[in-house]
């Protein structure tokens, strides 16, 4: 344990004296090599004298803390090997491809763990990136002389190292990944080369567990460089976008917009305009019930470059982490996605079509109008032990399940709870839920 971190600390260019009776053959070694100093004998407290920074490594745990304390008493930063309490620091497990730096850290708790992962990154993170970072260093003044806005001059930087300069430098050709980058430089100083400007990444979060992103999603959300978000897009989802990216909260809630929808547009619009990528951010599907459709039409009348990159709908994930199928050959042999949002205090809707047989129907923001939901479904035809399911806040860890009838789901809220994102589910495929039920950890009613 002591020749590893002895190992760290002589990568760091520290000046290192090793206090022991004996020596690991390995330490040694060091020793002879001139690399370390050996201080024999036991350790006492005035060996802290001049001392910046102290690794207590020996296998005695009563020795080790009472240095520690010692430490501490003199403000000086201590690490014990296998003992987090007795830390004022730990050390990172450290994918070194200097000057790329990567540390992964369990806060002390499961280093085995972290080592393991240092692993996996060691074998997928090739040696190049370091001698590419010493590149892009050498470049780096005279970039940003050329390209004077930021976030241009991080778009550039990316189309570099995702690109033929990268490809040459991982193949061990610095020369041509020099070249190729000197000509790219020359071109955009010479005005040959025009810098890419704004763009839209209309984005499906899904409905909230953030395993559910697509790899498409996830990438444009770590180029983003400001996030219009909803209300409905989780904290775990949210917290995958780039770290230094703008956030913009533009969600709704019943009869409070936050930012109206003719707004939001103007504002994606604007800032895409200004040179910014912008990740319009959306929970469940974009185009299920999220009013991308009006904010792409509105872009494409300006002329602003967009993507859109579809989500997992809230039907089809709250549906899946709640047991529920959507179709089954026995229950359903179709399924219809019908918004519950009320206008002007009615929910006007094709009641008769709804309460067809052989079919799921998927209510979304339908719990404040559960009551007409089920009433109006029995006027016009399913009988009142008709099954319906209640999903609120699926696929999360919050998820709870209510299950019941039409006649007494209402019966089951709690009129004093605060409504929660839920999704409703009409339909005997309901009755299949105590089979198929999957997902565990959540509340179930």
């Amino acid at each position: 344990m002591a020749l590893r971190k002895i190992e760290l600390l002589r990568r760091c260019g520290g000046h290192i004296s090793v206090v022991a009776e004996s020596l690991h053959a390995d330490v040694q070694a060091l020793l002879d090599a001139g690399a370390i100093d050996l201080i024999a004998g036991p350790y006492t407290p005035e060996l802290l004298a001049e001392v910046s920074l102290v690794v207590a490594a020996t296998d005695d745990q009563e020795l080790n803390r009472r240095a520690a304390a010692d430490c501490r008493a003199r403000r000086i930063p201590v690490n014990v090997v296998d003992d987090p309490e007795a830390c004022s620091f730990i050390t990172p497990s450290i994918v070194d491809r200097s000057p790329v730096l990567i540390a992964i850290s369990s806060g002390g708790s499961a280093p085995v763990l972290a080592r393991t992962l240092r692993t996996q990154l060691e074998s997928d993170i090739p040696a190049s990136y370091g001698r590419l970072a010493e590149l892009a260093a050498a470049y780096r003044p005279r970039v940003k002389t050329a390209i004077p806005q930021m976030s241009q001059r991080r778009h550039f930087w990316e189309s570099v190292f995702d690109g033929a300069v990268a490809e040459h430098m991982f193949a061990g050709r610095r020369d041509l990944a020099e070249e190729a980058l000197e000509a790219k430089l020359a071109d955009i100083e010479a005005g040959r080369e025009v810098l890419p400007g704004g763009e839209v990444y209309l984005v499906g979060g899904g409905p909230g567990d953030p395993d559910l992103l697509t790899f498409r999603a996830l990438r444009l959300m770590q180029k983003a460089d400001v996030v219009l978000y909803d209300r409905l897009v989780s904290r775990e989802v949210l917290d995958l976008v780039r770290r230094d990216a703008e956030h913009i909260n533009v969600g709704k809630r019943r009869s409070d917009h936050t930012v109206p929808q003719e707004d939001i547009n103007q504002l994606l619009v604007r800032l895409a305009k200004e040179g910014k990528r912008v990740l319009r951010l959306k929970g469940g599907d974009p185009f299920i019930f999220g009013r991308g459709g009006e904010e792409i039409e509105t872009l494409a009348a300006a002329g602003v470059p967009f993507q859109v990159v579809p989500g997992i709908t809230a039907a089809s994930g709250c549906a899946a982490y709640a047991g529920i199928p959507l179709t089954h050959r026995d229950h359903a042999q179709s399924c219809r996605f019908v918004t519950g949002h009320q206008k002007d205090g009615e929910l006007d809707l094709n009641w008769q079509e709804l309460a067809a047989p052989n079919q799921t129907v998927v209510f979304y923001m339908g719990r404040l109008s559960l009551p007409i939901i089920c009433e109006q479904l029995m006027a016009h035809g399913l009988p009142a032990d008709y099954p319906i399911a209640l999903v609120e806040e699926g696929t999360r860890p919050t998820q709870k399940v209510i299950c019941g009838t039409l006649a007494d789901i209402n019966g089951k809220l709690d009129p004093e709870e605060a409504p929660r994102a839920t999704l409703v589910i009409v339909g005997t495929v309901v009755r299949l839920r105590d089979k198929l039920d999957w997902f565990r950890g959540k509340e179930e009613v």
